[in-house]
């Protein structure tokens, strides 16, 4: 029998960190190496992620070279910036895959632009259902996985971009998003008091970070010179993010010519649902699992189409994803780990 592979989490105390635990611990191939984050650096684990019962007597180690050589595979879920400086230093021999934003764009300028600090570089993205993107998955030790809402909004509009229905101008998403997309930072407009009972719009104006990131995404498809307007509203719940995707397609563009694309393009995915007609995506039935469901529509008074996608932000749009691309890298069946089943009521 093949000896499991080890994985090492680093901001194992965080949103992202505790679900890739959470799915490691049910991934038949890997076993839990260091586990470590900074401030909490010596708490038992089960104090910080109580969910998390089969590590709960677990020591946070302190994040360090040290702590995390050695792994078969490194997982770095740790806040934007912080996770390059640490990459450098580490074997080329491990798997590492950041969870942060260090690594995702191809343009120094983008990234000075939106982040603010020095460039670091751009890694394999790690997105399976772009065309080509499997094959450059399997050959790579590194991988960016990639933001949640880029992971949404990505997903409901690569039809329509690689079936030439739009070119990608004039975009527009408007994405309701969970509250752990913020991570866990006690910040006055996460508090409960705050959020519950109120929906509220932020990043707005062309300024949130994951605009160039959806744009490099949508230039990968085919779209020559996409541009966007993105919107994220923060709702009150805990996890999920429902993107709503328009553009504007040509006044003989017909529903079911769209729909056929959107059935081919995503016929083999084992974790992208187009749903039937009539049905929309809904967060809760994503719940917990590294599901995508799609659905898309024509609306001809406007000339647009419309493509909406419910994800998990901490599954698939993170945690699952970077599982799903690490199995795909170990050579490994992408479903290992995963399911697409969701959690209701």
């Amino acid at each position: 029998m093949p000896m499991p592979f080890s994985i090492a989490v680093a901001g194992c105390t965080g949103y992202a960190g505790g679900e890739v635990l959470r799915l490691a611990c049910q991934h038949p191939d890997l076993s839990i190496g260091a586990v470590t984050a900074h401030a909490n650096a010596g708490a038992r684990l089960g104090d910080l992620q109580p969910h998390l019962g089969s590590l709960a007597d677990r020591v946070v180690e302190d994040t360090t070279l040290d702590a995390l050589r050695g792994h078969d595979i490194i997982v770095l879920a740790l806040p934007h910036g912080a996770s390059a400086s640490l990459a450098a230093d580490l074997s080329d021999d491990a798997l590492i895959l950041d969870c942060g934003a260090d690594f995702r764009l191809a343009s120094a300028e983008d990234w000075e632009t939106f982040y603010g600090t020095p460039y670091a570089g751009v890694w394999p993205y790690g997105l399976p259902e772009l065309p080509g993107q499997r094959e450059t998955l399997a050959s790579t030790q590194r991988i960016a996985v990639p933001g949640c809402y880029p992971t949404a909004s990505t997903l409901a509009l690569a039809p329509a971009i690689a079936g030439g229905f739009s070119d990608g101008r004039d975009t527009v998403i408007v994405a309701a998003s969970g509250t752990s997309g913020a991570g866990k930072a006690a910040t006055t407009r996460l508090l409960g008091s705050e959020v519950m009972g109120s929906a509220s719009a932020y990043g707005v104006g062309g300024v949130h970070r994951h605009i160039p990131e959806i744009l490099a995404n949508l230039r990968s498809l085919g779209a020559s010179a996409p541009t966007l307007s993105f919107t994220p509203v923060l709702v009150p719940m805990p996890r999920g993010i429902l993107a709503t995707c328009t553009v504007p397609v040509s006044s003989g563009c017909t529903e079911e010519a769209v729909r056929e694309a959107y059935e081919q393009f995503y016929a083999d995915e084992p974790f992208v649902t187009v749903l039937p007609a009539g049905q929309w995506p809904t967060t809760g039935a994503v719940l917990g699992s590294n599901a995508v469901h799609i659905q898309v529509a024509v609306d001809h008074a406007a000339s647009r189409l419309v493509a909406v996608a419910a994800i998990d932000n901490l599954v698939k749009g993170t945690a699952g994803g970077a599982i799903q691309s690490m199995n795909i890298a170990l050579g490994l069946d992408e479903r290992r780990g995963l399911t697409t089943n969701g959690v209701a009521p």
